[in-house]
């Protein structure tokens, strides 16, 4: 079990972002943002909206994927409260810390091409970090960087950054044009792309910005317990920055499943843990948490920024992918996720117990 200490570093570089964009939005008065139900919603998805007004998110999307196929995908709310634009299945949000799993996908293309080495020194690649030992590229890349590497998980964010200078070293190229080539474009994923506003990432995408602009999510955040716009991150690395819908992030995962992205002993690799953090039902693998519940394995990750915040959750044994995003940092920061459990998060506790364990009919099913 990881000490107190190391327990909050899970959520300490988020709790830190937020403090610092907060401070630098200043105290300018911004009106308030009314959170209001969707009508006529019964079920699954009435049951996810409320939780949605609950936490006072003006926009969400959602997202379910099963056998290969995006079973259900909608919106709720407004992507843009000013405008009065709905947030929909396409709508693209700033994902935060899954562009981690994204990232972590592409990192193992490059292991099984032999072009990087987990097992490597991590400053083989030019990459320099302090530790009481030897860190390799798997200990970045399992948050099992710090103190005696190996051996503990901490969450370090800053650290997985470093990942990118891993891909640069060991092809000549960056995240972003790596992103782009194995699996944006092969995909022909439309809404996804690094962020937006870092014209040299984003432009490798070969998509155009004003209709990408046109098509996303405005950032808002609580303050002094009323909704107000916020601003927009500016970064994108292994670690972050990635902007997508919840379709394209189903169709992601899709693919994986259907062995377009990885041989099936990478993603095995991928999705086995690697280090235990409270106990062997809730650990870590590379670039996803991988837990254990009621005897149904879970592959998961979340995003937590300040006016951002998102949610994956796969279920491999029964098919399933469950992808949430919201234009507030509430979706995850609501929750205690220094815990390591997808079970403590309203909507991930519903997309379990209505699916994965239970027999709900999936919304708009025949």
């Amino acid at each position: 079990m990881i000490s107190g200490t190391r327990h909050s570093s899970l959520i300490t570089a988020a709790v830190v972002t937020i403090a610092l964009v907060a401070a630098a939005c200043g105290d300018t008065p911004l009106a308030p943002v009314a959170v209001a139900p969707t009508e006529g919603l019964q079920g699954f998805e009435a049951a996810l909206d409320s939780i949605r007004v609950e936490l006072q998110i003006p926009g969400m999307a959602a997202a379910i994927a099963q056998g290969g196929d995006i079973v259900w995908a909608r919106g709720f709310g407004l992507a843009d409260v000013e405008r009065g634009r709905p947030a929909t299945d396409t709508t693209s949000f700033y994902l935060a810390s899954v562009t981690k799993s994204v990232a972590a996908i592409v990192l193992m293309q490059l292991v099984e091409e032999d072009l990087v080495n987990l097992d490597d020194p991590i400053s083989d690649y030019g990459v320099k970090l302090e530790a009481d030992g030897v860190i390799t590229v798997k200990h970045v890349f399992n948050h099992t960087s710090e103190g005696n590497p190996g051996t503990a998980f901490r969450y370090n964010g800053g650290r997985y950054i470093k990942l990118g200078n891993v891909m640069l070293q060991a092809t000549g190229e960056t995240f972003a044009e790596l992103l782009a080539e194995r699996i944006l474009q092969p995909l022909g994923l439309r809404h996804t792309a690094p962020d937006v506003e870092l014209l040299a990432d984003f432009y490798v995408t070969g998509l155009d910005r004003q209709a990408f602009l046109a098509n996303l999510a405005m950032p808002y955040e609580l303050r002094s317990g009323l909704v107000v716009p916020s601003g927009r991150l500016r970064h994108f690395s292994p670690a972050a920055g990635l902007v997508s819908s919840v379709r394209d992030m189903a169709s992601i995962s899709i693919a994986l499943d259907a062995g377009e992205l990885l041989d099936p002993s990478a993603k095995e690799e991928m999705l086995s843990p690697s280090i235990e953090i409270f106990g062997p039902d809730k650990t870590y693998g590379l670039g996803w948490f991988v837990q254990e519940y009621q005897g149904v394995k879970l592959e998961w990750h979340f995003g937590l920024a300040f006016g951002h915040s998102s949610l994956i959750i796969r279920a491999p044994q029964q098919g399933f992918t469950f992808v949430a995003v919201a234009n507030t940092s509430r979706l995850t920061g609501a929750y205690d996720m220094g815990a390591s459990d997808i079970m403590v998060t309203g909507p991930g506790r519903l997309f379990v117990e209505s699916f994965v364990l239970g027999n709900e009919p999936i919304p708009g099913a025949s």
